[in-house]
């Protein structure tokens, strides 16, 4: 008997546990933007790199913003040094065809979504944008809208995520890998902290 209500649970896990991923993946694309937005994430920028250049490539708009989290990679043997996320993703989106004048790092560092939204208000408001479009990991999606619907009022916000299975574990399977725990548990708890601020 326990035998067969720990299978039953297993399988309902099985079942709930795509579901559970899936809500936090929030896709809104537009046609055309002034900016595609690649935000900092040091364990998934190669993804998020390689979905805003191919959205560069396909003509979305011609101008990339990176934010810069000030966090840095380990040890690099080519290069001699812990190179900055940064900077690899400045060099992933040029390895896959960006123009190294249509990417600009935005400025000051920041620490969190919040800040990355405070900061790309100000840049729209400031250079009058009448769109961007954000480009992140696809479990990040759904705290990104929160957030930067909340501070963002002018223009029009897209957002994209970057496909699961590179870096990201996908829905099916995240449950297996620390980092999926990591990446959705802590989804669920960060837009828990952020809704609980607004209050």
């Amino acid at each position: 008997m326990k035998y067969r209500i720990l299978l039953f649970f297993c399988l309902l896990w099985i079942i709930v546990s795509p579901f559970i991923a899936e809500f936090l993946i929030v896709e809104k694309p537009i046609a055309h933007s002034d900016a595609i937005v690649v935000l900092s994430g040091s364990a998934t920028y190669s993804e998020r790199t390689t979905q805003a250049a191919l959205l560069y490539k396909n003509g979305v708009s011609r101008k990339i913003f990176l934010t810069n989290d000030g966090e840095r990679a380990g040890w690099v043997e080519s290069k001699h040094k812990n190179p900055a996320f940064l900077e690899l993703a400045f060099e992933e989106l040029v390895s896959h065809g960006v123009k190294p004048e249509d990417i600009e790092i935005l400025s000051p560092q920041v620490n969190s979504t919040l800040q990355e939204a405070e900061l790309l208000a100000r840049v729209v408001e400031d250079r009058q944008l009448k769109s961007i479009l954000i480009v992140t990991s696809a479990y990040h999606t759904r705290r990104v809208e929160m957030i930067f619907e909340s501070k963002i009022r002018n223009g029009q916000m897209g957002i994209i995520s970057a496909p699961t299975g590179l870096q990201t574990p996908s829905p099916w399977f995240w449950w297996l890998f620390p980092m999926g725990w990591k990446m959705v548990i802590g989804e669920y708890l960060k837009m828990l902290i952020f809704a609980l601020s607004l209050n």
